[in-house]
Formats: C-alpha cells, sequence, structure tokens
C-alpha cells in the first residue's frame, strides 16, 4: 500500500485575510510615478541619459508614498491601493491616454482611474511627445517592417510600448553583502579609471548612475523602517507592535548591508523585486531559484533556534501574496494577448546544483506548500526535473497540480542543460538555469534575454503563399507567384519558406528598432547593478553590459501548420482529390462556414464580398504593373473602392457573377472540410506527422538563429504564444488543417484543440518528437486533465509516470489544468461564485473571471485528458 503525501505546515489566519485584502477592490491605475519621473526629466534635461534615469528613480523612490499595510510581515508597495500600478510615459503614453476613458470598462484587465489621475497623467503626459522608445524604435523601423505589424504577421508589441524585464537579477549577492556591497565594488571601479581612457567619460558616469541608484534603494526602505517604528509607537497590539518593530529592524538593515537572518533574506528579497519594477515597467522579474540563495539562511536560524518552521513557511507565504500585489496596465490590444493581469514571476524549485547533485531542499517543499496556501496565480512556479528528482518531491508537485491551479510547470534539466551549454553557458551555469517569465530559460544574474521579443504567426505566412504576398491590394509579404502554377508539394513548401524567412527578417529589423530606442532613452542602472558583467564592462544591461544577450521571439501555430502543409500534400499534390485553386476559395470563403467568437460581429476575418473585391484588385494592379505603370497606395485604394461600388451597384456585372460562382460552392467547400477532417493530425503518435512537425518548427527556429542583436548577442527562438494565440487567431483566415477564420490558433508546442484524440501519452510522444533543443528561447506544451484522473495516490503516481515518460523522450516543457468543462462553463455563467478560481493559460495562471470571453472559450475548448 503507497503511502500519503507527507503534509506541509498549516497555513496561518493572517494569509488568508491578506489575500481577502488583496482581491477586495478593482485594480487601480495611480498617477503619482509619472508625475515624478516627469518632474524629475524636466529639471535634467541636456544630462547623460544614464545619470537622468537614475536621478528619476532617486526622485521617484524619495517620494512614493510608503504603504504598510494590516497584517503584512514583508512590506514594500507601489502603489496606496493593493494590485494598483503606476504608469510609465517614458516608454508610451498615447495608447493610455486613448484609453482613460474605457479602461475600466475593457473586456481584459480592466483597472479603475480616478478623475484626478486622469487628469494628472493628461497633464503630464504632454511633456513626453517626441520623447518615447515607442516613437524612437518606430522611426528606426523599415517601411515594410510596419506594414507587416498592420497587417498582424507578427507584433513586437511587448516591448515596443513597455519595459523590457524578463531577467533574473543577482538576488542572492543583494542578501548577502547589500547595496552597500554592491557600492564598494563600484567605487573600486572608478578607482581603477584613467583619464586618458577612451571610455573614460562613459564609464565614470555609468558608475555614478549606479551608486545613485543603491543608495536610492537604501533610502527607500530606511523610508519603510521609519514608517514600521511610527505605527509600531502608536500600535495598541501588542503583538502586531512587535511585528512592527522587527519590521522596522529588517528595513535599517536590508538591503543596506548583508542579511543575517532568514526574515531579513526574505525581505532583502522583496525589495529588489519591487525596485526592479518600480524603475521600468517590463514584467517577468523572475525570482528563480528562490530554494537555493534562501536556503543557507534558513538552515542557519533553524538550527539556531531563531525561527520555527511554522514562522518560516508564514514568511514564505506573505512573499507569495506581495508578488500579486505588483501590477501592470497595458493597451487594450496587448491585454487581451496576456490577459488576466500577467506579471510572469517565475519562481522555480528542484534540480540540480552547480555540481550536478540534487539541489532539492526542505525550502522545495515549503514553497509548493505555499502555493497551495495561496492559490494565487503569482508567482508562476515551476520545478525542475532531472533523473535525479526526488519522488517525494514530484509527489508534491502533483499535489499541487491537482489543486487545479495550473502550477507547477514541469522543465526537464536533461534537455535544458544542454541546450544551454549549446548557446554558449558553461556546464556550472547551465546546471544553475532558472526559468524567467512563462517558459524561457536562463543563467540567472548574467542574461539579458530580451524574452518574448515579438509573437510570430506561422499561419500568415501561409495565407500569403495563396496570394502571392499581396493583402488588400499591397505587397505585404514576398511575391512568391501564383499557387496554380506549383505543380508539386515541395515547390509550394518552398514558397512557404520563402515567405517565412522574408517576414522573420522583418520581425528581426522590429525587435533591433526597439532594442535600440531602449539603450538610447532608457538605460537601467539599478538593474545593471545586479547582472553581472555590467559593472566589470562599464555598460548598462541595455547597452550589452551583461555576460550573454539574446533576442528571443516567439512563433507559434506549429500544429495548425504541420496539419495544414499535410493537407495540401495528401489532398493536392499526392491524391488530387483537391486542386489548390479549389483549396484556395475554400479558404477565402471559410469552407462555407460562419464563424461566431466571443467580442466579435458574427463572420469576418473579412467578408466574401470583400475578399473576391481584393482579389479583383490584385489582378488588376498586376496587369497594371506588366504594363509599366506602377500604381500608388491612394490610386490601388481607389481601384479597390471602385470594385466595391461595381458589386454594390450592378448585381449583373462581371464582378457579381464571379461572386455568384464562388458562393454557389459551399457544398464542395464542406466537402473539402471533411476530407481534411478525416486525415492524420499531428498530436496522435504519428511518426510521419511528428517528423513532419520537426521541419515545420525548423522553417521558424532555423532562419531566426543567423541573426543579431544590438547588444552584440544572437537570435533564438521560442514556440509559444502566451495567449496571444486568441486574440491573433481573430485576425487569421481560416487554415488549410480546417481551422476556421478568426477563430484561436493552437497553442504552444501542442495539437490544434480537440485534434489529439488517443490519450495523454500519444499527444506527449508526438510533442517530444520536436527538437525542443533547437528552441533554447522555450516551448510551451498544455495538456488538460480531468479531476478524477489525478483523485488518490494512484492518481498523482500515473500523473508522476507520465512526466517523467514525456521527459525521457526529450519533452522540455509541460503544464497542466486540472479542471473539469462543467466547472468552466459553469464558471463563465456565474463568474460571482468563482472569484478565486485559477487556471493555467499558456505560460502562466491567471484568475478565470478576469480573463476575457474569447480566452475563455479557448480554454474550455482544450482536449480533456483522462488515464
Amino acid at each position: 500500500m503507497m503511502a500519503e503525501p507527507k503534509k506541509g505546515y498549516e497555513k496561518s489566519p493572517r494569509i488568508q485575510k491578506l489575500m481577502d485584502a488583496l482581491y477586495e477592490k478593482m485594480p487601480e491605475i495611480e498617477s503619482k510615478r509619472a508625475v515624478l519621473i516627469t518632474e524629475s526629466y524636466q529639471q535634467t534635461e541636456g544630462e547623460p541619459i544614464i545619470s537622468r534615469r537614475s536621478k528619476a528613480f532617486e526622485h521617484i523612490v524619495k517620494n512614493l508614498p510608503v504603504v504598510i499595510r494590516e497584517n503584512e510581515l514583508i512590506v514594500g508597495s507601489a502603489t496606496v491601493a493593493e494590485r494598483g500600478c503606476q504608469t510609465f510615459p517614458e516608454f508610451s503614453f498615447d495608447w493610455l491616454i486613448a484609453e482613460l476613458d474605457t479602461v475600466a470598462t475593457r473586456t481584459a484587465d480592466p483597472f479603475y482611474i480616478s478623475e484626478e489621475a486622469k487628469k494628472e497623467l493628461r497633464k503630464v503626459h504632454s511633456y513626453w511627445k517626441g520623447k518615447t522608445t515607442s516613437e524612437l524604435a518606430d522611426y528606426y523601423m523599415a517601411p515594410e517592417t510596419k506594414l507587416a505589424m498592420e497587417h498582424n504577421v507578427f507584433t513586437p508589441g511587448n516591448y515596443f510600448y513597455n519595459g523590457v524585464g524578463h531577467i533574473t537579477v543577482q538576488y542572492d549577492k543583494v542578501i548577502a553583502i547589500g547595496y552597500e556591497g554592491i557600492k564598494d565594488e563600484v567605487l573600486s571601479r572608478k578607482k581603477e579609471l584613467h583619464l586618458g581612457d577612451a571610455d573614460y567619460a562613459s564609464r565614470l558616469t555609468f558608475y555614478d548612475a549606479v551608486i545613485r541608484s543603491c543608495d536610492s534603494a537604501i533610502l527607500y526602505a530606511k523610508r519603510y523602517a521609519a514608517e514600521a517604528k511610527r505605527l509600531a509607537l502608536s500600535c495598541q497590539d501588542e503583538k502586531r507592535r512587535q511585528e512592527l518593530l522587527m519590521i522596522s529592524s529588517n528595513c535599517e538593515r536590508v538591503p543596506a548591508k548583508g542579511a543575517n537572518t532568514f526574515y531579513e533574506a526574505c525581505q532583502a528579497f522583496w525589495f529588489v523585486q519591487l525596485l526592479l519594477q518600480i524603475e521600468a515597467s517590463g514584467h517577468s522579474i523572475s525570482p528563480g531559484r528562490f530554494d537555493q540563495y534562501l536556503y543557507s539562511y534558513y538552515k542557519a536560524d533553524r538550527e539556531a533556534g531563531r525561527i520555527t518552521g511554522e514562522q518560516a513557511q508564514e514568511i514564505i507565504d506573505c512573499i507569495f501574496v506581495k508578488l500579486n500585489d505588483i501590477n501592470k496596465c497595458r493597451d487594450a490590444a496587448s491585454a487581451e494577448g496576456f490577459a488576466g493581469y500577467g506579471m510572469f514571476q517565475n519562481m522555480i524549485v528542484g534540480g540540480q546544483d552547480s555540481n550536478g547533485r540534487d539541489a532539492t531542499n526542505e525550502l522545495s517543499f515549503m514553497i509548493l506548500e505555499a502555493s497551495i496556501h495561496t492559490m494565487l496565480p503569482q508567482p508562476s512556479l515551476s520545478i525542475r526535473v532531472w533523473n535525479g528528482s526526488p519522488h517525494d518531491l514530484l509527489i508534491k508537485a502533483a499535489e499541487v497540480t491537482r489543486t487545479g491551479i495550473g502550477l507547477p510547470a514541469y522543465y526537464n534539466d536533461e534537455v535544458i542543460i544542454p541546450a544551454m551549454m549549446n548557446k554558449g553557458a558553461t556546464l556550472e551555469e547551465a546546471r544553475n538555469y532558472n526559468i524567467i517569465g512563462c517558459v524561457e530559460p536562463q543563467v540567472p544574474g548574467k542574461t539579458d534575454g530580451w524574452h518574448d521579443a515579438a509573437f510570430f504567426n506561422m499561419c500568415r505566412p501561409l495565407e500569403m503563399v495563396f496570394s502571392s504576398g499581396y493583402e488588400n491590394g499591397k505587397l505585404v509579404g514576398a511575391p512568391t507567384g501564383s499557387v496554380e502554377n506549383f505543380t508539386t508539394f515541395e515547390a509550394f513548401y518552398d514558397a512557404y519558406k520563402t515567405q517565412m524567412e522574408y517576414f522573420i527578417s522583418l520581425l528581426v529589423n522590429a525587435d533591433n528598432s526597439i532594442d535600440i530606442a531602449h539603450a538610447k532613452l532608457c538605460p537601467l542602472p539599478f538593474e545593471s547593478s545586479m547582472v553581472e558583467d555590467c559593472i566589470g564592462r562599464g555598460l548598462c544591461v541595455q547597452e550589452g553590459g551583461a555576460k550573454y544577450n539574446f533576442t528571443g521571439p516567439q512563433g507559434f501555430g506549429i500544429a495548425n501548420m504541420t496539419d495544414s502543409l499535410y493537407a495540401i500534400k495528401k489532398l493536392v499534390y499526392e491524391e488530387g482529390k483537391v486542386s489548390i485553386t479549389e483549396l484556395k476559395e475554400a479558404l477565402l470563403h471559410n469552407f462555407g462556414m460562419t464563424t461566431k467568437n466571443a467580442g466579435l460581429k458574427e463572420s469576418s476575418h473579412l467578408s466574401i464580398d470583400i475578399i473576391l473585391a481584393q482579389q479583383i484588385t490584385v489582378q488588376i494592379v498586376k496587369e497594371l504593373k506588366e504594363r509599366g505603370k506602377e500604381p500608388s497606395e491612394k490610386e490601388i485604394e481607389q481601384i479597390l473602392k471602385t470594385v466595391l461600388e461595381a458589386k454594390k451597384e450592378n448585381t449583373e456585372s462581371p464582378i457579381s457573377t464571379r461572386v455568384s460562382e464562388n458562393t454557389s460552392n459551399h457544398s464542395r467547400y464542406q466537402e473539402i472540410l471533411q476530407m481534411i477532417e478525416v486525415l492524420p493530425k499531428y498530436g496522435n503518435d504519428i511518426l510521419e506527422i511528428d517528423e513532419f512537425a520537426r521541419e515545420i518548427a525548423y522553417t521558424y527556429t532555423k532562419p531566426l538563429q543567423k541573426y543579431k542583436n544590438p547588444r552584440g548577442g544572437v537570435f533564438q527562438a521560442g514556440l509559444y504564444p502566451v495567449s496571444a494565440n486568441v486574440p491573433l487567431g481573430e485576425q487569421t483566415g481560416a487554415t488549410p488543417d480546417g481551422r476556421l477564420a478568426n477563430t484561436p490558433i493552437a497553442d504552444g508546442v501542442g495539437p490544434a484543440p480537440g485534434r489529439d484524440t488517443k490519450g495523454p501519452t500519444a499527444a506527449a510522444n508526438s510533442v517530444a518528437r520536436l527538437d525542443h533543443m533547437d528552441a533554447t528561447n522555450g516551448t510551451l506544451y498544455n495538456q488538460k486533465f480531468h479531476p478524477s484522473a489525478l483523485q488518490g495516490r494512484g492518481g498523482l503516481e500515473k500523473f508522476v509516470a507520465l512526466i517523467r515518460a514525456f521527459f525521457d523522450q526529450k519533452g522540455m516543457h509541460v503544464q497542466f489544468n486540472v479542471v473539469s468543462r462543467e466547472t468552466l462553463l459553469d464558471a463563465q455563467k456565474h463568474p460571482e461564485n468563482y472569484k478565486h478560481l485559477v487556471v493555467r493559460v499558456a505560460g502562466y495562471s491567471a484568475l478565470f473571471t478576469t480573463l476575457s470571453r474569447s480566452l475563455q472559450d479557448d480554454i474550455i475548448n482544450r482536449t480533456t485528458q483522462g488515464f
């Protein structure tokens, strides 16, 4: 008989009180930071940008309100309101001005904003016109790049409008020596400077900015020490008074100096985590291997009798609550792609140490227990798995998964460590990897990975093959020629690869333009104080100061493209059941189907009449070019308008006849759809299909690797969409795998919803056959199980066995939703009854009721597995 898993420490009543307060109100946008940074910039005109940034940081942390909330043991908040957010006009502001009156009522991630805050933001934003990173990046981008973005082939909006984030800094260093220790290191470097050095001026300015930033962090903590002492003096509750005095003592010492206790170390960690997200608006600031760099403090305190296990668990639980207090407002379109107020603060447990020994310790279990205690979306909890992982740890992780919160995500050391070494990391560094944001591996404290640099929709280049690169009368893609002229599948596939390579080059242009803009206008001296080798090189992170520099945009749609290209190969070129012209018409007419999607009006990527008018316009433009006439964009738009008016005014015209002829073939479109449906699909352990999927993935990962970024690093591919597969799917036409227009694209590297019919092991086997080591920016694999599958110890054992089997076949990552379809449907109907229902979205978890309807539908429609 199997023993039940070891129980963890009990949840203290304090934690529930903190959680209840956290979700009492809607998140709120505050204007204080925007006002303060504007004041500082106005006072520092003409100074070097790195100096201006450090002085702005100093001004902000000197004047932001100091807030210690009731029952808190770990203190420090960016806003007065719980789950509130500040704004960052130095990156972008136009979108916020446009949305000030609608941000509270939008479908994804709404925020309350007071009339006073609106007034203040409108006032300060007038200063920032022409001074933002987004405006400078836009100036750098090539016209064809912007055109591709307008046509939704890819979007770099993450860093186009916001800070970068996506980093794990040297938390261990700050906890060990404090910012005074880092200042000493910088001062030592300053002494080595010589007036005749070519980079003397830039290094000196950088070092002064780092010192000022470290002093600012120390000052910020001292303000909290003073506030805690002030509150203690008037506190009538003796227990709380003693807590406040201890908080004051902690903040007086850290992060100025190294921590002496576990409690101090946790408070130092939190100040680092918070201040990084006050300096800039990048998300995915990831704590990383929390169980490793805090364990020595915990162990020493336990051995000395300074802390009990229960007390340490309560402190960890408090940090989990605080991680959910940090928030960010994105523009409405980006909010759809990151729905659920995602901050992607990834914390990981387990794995190996730098010597290749198992690194699991008691904190590893306590961190997993904290997730059960809080049942909150943050942190994005992960676990490293290798052949030496203790079985008890995996069972404990499975217990967390069984709760249904979509945590933890599971990562395979046996794939990730060699993949990181292939990118230049030493064995010791690779063994110490952690995960950033959703699924991105990184050497902590040494890497500027620029993960999530763009979302690349692999379905759109296929659409461009059918139109020879034209859309709406414009040449958006590569002119690959008429599909009717492709007599072999190889010719068609070459055209697809040509479109992919063309758009990948434009994606690189977009990312590099944004990269340069960040370096020129928003260097981050505080962040740079905690990233090796910025101090040694005398460069900030944004200038290439980190030891490792990457840019990691992600492609998605692997399953759709595998099934689509396989359908073309079989039905058109091998079996001849469908002509390429018939398939093209079927796609244009959405297989004769009408789709409805949440938030969309009935049917529409584009109406049939408009699609046909566009085709005619393209043909007219082509004929004009053949005659030596190059029509302007204005003339092309007029041609399209004329064609549409002709259709409207004369139903007997040749144009209307063509429409009639095409729309009369719905039965044939349905027949084609049925032929597609019965073809074998990716996700069912079919070697031929899975090997084909591997090749399809290479059409994205291989071309990207040849490009370099402005920081002296290289591009590396990821294969995951966060949740952008839903909004970008709404902008994508029907695809030859039978996916209808405007419906979600398959998420991550998993099968398309409902296509995996042979169970979880078969689906996992298919995913494992992809070359995960080639996608070093991460791959994402979602599975959904019915809760009954994980019942009892037997269910947990089967679940762990599935993960082991998948990883034995070189799968990189897998994550799970354990929730019934019925529960999710009821939560849609009665959201008031499911305020704390957390689900796995993509590389992150979120409260289900905060997601847009279309994203909720996508999660509901994922295949539900069982053993």
